[in-house]
């Protein structure tokens, strides 16, 4: 029997309809948008306190002044400008620790040193526990700085 042209009406009305309706998904996605940018400034900035004022008693925590070991280009190594066999580095780095808590340790070395003992330096500290380092150099502005040619 031949389908008549009701029938075929009747089968496309209740066809699934493939397509995605995004409007509402822009719609949210906008919403959360304009959310985001109104709080993100108030996350950032924190709470505002007036803080009370302290007393003649009350001074300032003296400074810690860094512990610097410095590599020259012959390999001796200085802890705060005394020279210093490196068997004894760690030692000496120990007593200093103990005189001033909490002091950073510097390390700088000789542009002409070798890399290997500055490394040699820096393993030596850090397999005793010693881990806040910090590696010191000259800043300069990248298009001043002067060119070695390659060894």
């Amino acid at each position: 029997m031949p389908l008549g042209s009701s029938q075929m009406n009747d089968r496309s009305m209740y066809a699934p309809l493939a397509d995605i309706n995004v409007t509402p998904l822009v719609d949210v996605t906008l919403v959360l948008l304009i959310i985001f940018m109104v709080t993100a400034p108030m996350l950032a900035t924190g709470v505002k306190v007036n803080l009370p004022q302290a007393g003649l008693a009350a001074q300032p925590l003296p400074q810690q002044e860094p512990i610097t070991i410095t590599m020259a280009r012959d390999g001796t190594v200085y802890v705060n400008a005394e020279r210093v066999a490196r068997e004894h580095l760690v030692g000496v780095v120990r007593a200093l620790l103990k005189e001033r808590t909490d002091s950073p340790i510097r390390v700088r070395g000789d542009r002409d040193a070798s890399y290997g003992d500055i490394i040699a330096v820096l393993d030596l500290l850090a397999g005793e526990g010693l881990t806040k380092i910090a590696i010191m150099t000259n800043v300069q502005p990248v298009a001043s700085a002067p060119r070695r040619p390659h060894d």
